[in-house]
């Protein structure tokens, strides 16, 4: 009886050591060595479900915030090669198109920009009728105030980062399928424009009645904010209880409240409005840049070497469980409240 609750007592404490050294590993993320590991492993326990590394975010980042795309702006000929890498990021990952093609294209006077939209269909009849929104804007200003040379405003926390988590998660659940609801993975030309580009397209999905449940508009996410902060926070905190409900389902505290949110009017100032106005429906956007934390917005210096890749990919690997969990919801849990 002594030999056998050693042996029982030797088990737990391996099979505590076993958690806890997984669980350090994931937080770490850098998956020990991800160089030799695939971009996204499912493992069994929670909030740690898929794993996103951070070198293949940092592939994304390198190309959408090259010199090559000139700084991304609507009607450039750098957003056209940006609209073609998504779409082709798309059908490589089973992403499908919610228009007969990805494009969403609308006219700005002699301007023509393309919204790029993607599908990843509900597995349950019957929900998949409902929709989830999750978007990010991939242009930027094209070209800022020379700095050493420098003209090209690359845009990489603004927003080539939203637009590389958005995409990301349509990845995951193309691959998981393990969406009951319906997804749209929208990626927005002329945000810098005064969201045009949102705007044309939550009048378009209006005109086509659809049954949107919630959007989420990922905005600026490629730096950390700081320790004793919230690891993101989201605008129109006050709006809905979608923070406590990804919160919940996330096992963590990903989405907190920041004061200066309302005070900058930020709800208002990003690609989610549109869809809270033409819609009604729940419409956030989620952001880890809180102006404390970065001093590059709209500068020629917003590269992909600024970027904190690891922040990144912790990031969207925590967000993750959050949107399943919402998704997977058999009632609609996220509701509309007054400010």
């Amino acid at each position: 009886m002594k030999k056998l609750y050693s042996i029982i007592l030797i088990g737990i404490v391996c099979s505590s050591f076993a958690q806890k050294t997984q669980k350090e590993n994931l937080e770490k993320n850098d998956m020990v060595d991800n160089k030799h590991l695939p971009e996204e492993v499912i493992v069994a326990s929670r909030p740690m479900q898929p794993f996103v590394s951070a070198e293949a975010v940092k592939a994304s980042m390198e190309y959408l915030a090259s010199d090559e795309l000139q700084g991304r702006a609507t009607g450039s000929e750098g957003i056209e090669k940006a609209a073609v890498f998504i779409e082709k990021y798309f059908i490589e990952n089973d992403i499908q198109p919610y228009f007969e093609t990805y494009r969403d294209s609308f006219n700005l006077k002699d301007i023509i920009g393309y919204n790029i939209v993607g599908l990843v269909e509900g597995n349950d009849p019957k929900l998949k009728n409902e929709y989830i929104i999750l978007g990010g804007h991939y242009d930027h200003i094209g070209f800022g105030k020379e700095v050493n040379g420098d003209k090209i405003a690359n845009g990489a926390n603004d927003d080539a980062s939203g637009t590389i988590a958005a995409m990301k998660f349509g990845k995951y659940f193309a691959k998981s399928k393990s969406n009951k609801r319906s997804i749209l993975i929208t990626l927005y030309a002329a945000e810098e424009m005064g969201l045009k580009g949102s705007a044309h397209l939550a009048e378009r999905l209006k005109s086509k009645g659809i049954n949107a449940y919630t959007m989420i508009n990922f905005e600026m996410i490629g730096v950390p904010r700081a320790e004793d902060k919230s690891m993101a926070y989201m605008s129109g905190y006050n709006r809905s209880n979608f923070a406590k409900t990804l919160n919940k389902y996330a096992d963590n505290e990903v989405v907190g409240f920041f004061p200066g949110a309302k005070k900058m009017n930020l709800f208002m100032r990003s690609d989610n409005f549109p869809f809270y106005k033409q819609l009604g429906i729940p419409a956030h956007a989620i952001s880890t840049f809180d102006f404390t934390n970065y001093k590059y917005y709209h500068h020629v210096d917003d590269e992909a070497d600024k970027m904190d890749y690891k922040h990144m990919a912790n990031f969207i690997n925590h967000m993750i469980p959050a949107l399943e969990g919402m998704m997977n919801a058999p009632t609609k849990e996220v509701v509309l409240r007054d400010e």
